[in-house]
């Protein structure tokens, strides 16, 4: 007789649920479990991807877990330890002998997600106070800042809608609640070969990674030193085109690395080749943002630059931090871009800093264009960029 097995996810992993969990009890529960996947009935490419998916688990990270027959189970753990043994019958078979040591944070029922948000204002030229916004999980509840509470906005994406907090009050961890399963709604996603990736330590080629989380997402494109940039809006994404230069000359990537990769946020690095040197770019997109946040950096001093392809036209902004179209496009979208420090903006969608190393730059869509909603206006968003805090969240009890 077949089992149906049931499936056990450990935060973006969903792996085969078996019989037997160990658990230990005391002031620090732990709870052990393992399995074995097999090829068929995965793919010898499904199998090999959740094999590296579970030995990149992060230990010490707050992760939420659900059982699918044994749901009394479900909670907030720490990885404490993880292991995989592949043995590949060639031609044949292949097994993958997995085990997890988790500790038990809490039931969901119970514990409360804490985003700690630090960190001053992103330190720029235009004399920027910024605002301090924070996305949690689609499916969250109880939103607590203290005795003063901050304003919110919806934001609809693939997911579905988000609500984003502006003006969080300054020096306050936000706590919110989540089911388990709630927990991974409107995440953060770093995709390559087809499969959602947990953890940093992976193989990824250059070409073949998408950052997504839901309102924006971003991937390579073919022509060097550009990026697809796309903007959720009217039920789909709507792409243009970046071009990332260095010295008028778009990088040719020689390689992609993951630095982050949480619910909450993640960052993908670019390197390329310079003679001499290198060039470095890190993207970094975080939960329920409408931004891309990038950070060019070039061995010796050279002009850094980016460019919209094909252009559109704006008013030159610069002085004030941004640029953005002056009409909406196809979509009812307007592009946006900026830097908190000086740049010399143009009225064809370009922006370039001459003289220096480095250049930090944001780049997303204003949707709705002409008619977008408090917090989705252009200068909305370039308040938002400069805001942004860092951000790690934590499991605590009620």
């Amino acid at each position: 007789m077949a089992v149906d097995w049931g499936t056990i996810t450990v935060g973006r992993i969903s792996l085969r649920e078996t019989f037997p969990v160990a658990e230990t009890g005391g002031p620090e529960p732990t709870l052990s479990v393992e399995g074995q996947e097999a090829s068929p009935d995965l793919s010898r490419a499904e199998l090999y991807q959740l094999h590296e998916n579970i030995l990149a688990l992060e230990q010490g990270k707050v992760l939420p877990v659900t059982f699918t027959d044994k749901p009394e189970r479900d909670g907030y753990y720490t990885v404490t330890a993880n292991s995989a043994n592949v043995t590949e019958y060639a031609g044949d078979l292949v097994l993958c002998d997995w085990k997890l040591g988790l500790k038990r944070v809490g039931a969901e029922n119970e514990t409360d997600l804490q985003s700690r948000l630090s960190g001053a204002v992103r330190a720029n030229d235009f004399s920027l106070a910024g605002e301090k916004t924070h996305a949690p999980a689609l499916s969250h509840y109880g939103y607590f800042t203290g005795a003063t509470s901050p304003s919110s906005m919806t934001r609809t994406g693939q997911d579905g809608s988000l609500t984003v907090y502006r003006n969080v009050p300054v020096g306050v961890s936000p706590r919110w609640g989540a089911t388990a399963a709630g927990a991974l709604t409107g995440r953060v996603r770093v995709n390559s070969n087809g499969y959602e990736l947990e953890g940093c330590s992976h193989s990824m080629a250059w070409d073949d990674w998408t950052l997504s989380n839901g309102l924006v997402n971003i991937s390579p494109n073919a022509s060097a030193g550009v990026l697809n940039v796309s903007a959720y809006s009217s039920g789909g994404f709507h792409a243009k085109q970046w071009a990332v230069t260095v010295a008028s000359a778009g990088p040719v990537w020689d390689s992609a690395s993951i630095l982050r990769n949480d619910l909450e946020m993640c960052r993908v690095r670019l390197t390329a080749s310079r003679s001499p040197g290198r060039v470095v770019l890190d993207l970094t997109l975080r939960r329920g943002s409408r931004l891309l946040e990038g950070y060019l950096q070039s061995g010796s001093s050279s002009t850094l630059g980016l460019a919209l392809v094909p252009t559109e036209t704006n008013v030159n902004t610069a002085a004030s931090g941004y640029l953005t179209a002056t009409a909406n496009d196809a979509d009812g979208n307007r592009f946006v871009c900026g830097s908190a420090r000086t740049f010399t903006g143009s009225t064809t969608g370009a922006m370039t800093k001459t003289s220096t190393a480095t250049l930090d730059f944001f780049l997303g869509a204003v949707v709705g264009g002409g008619s977008a909603g408090s917090g989705d206006a252009a200068l909305d968003l370039r308040n938002q960029y400069i805001g942004f805090m860092a951000e790690q969240t934590y499991g605590v009890k009620r």
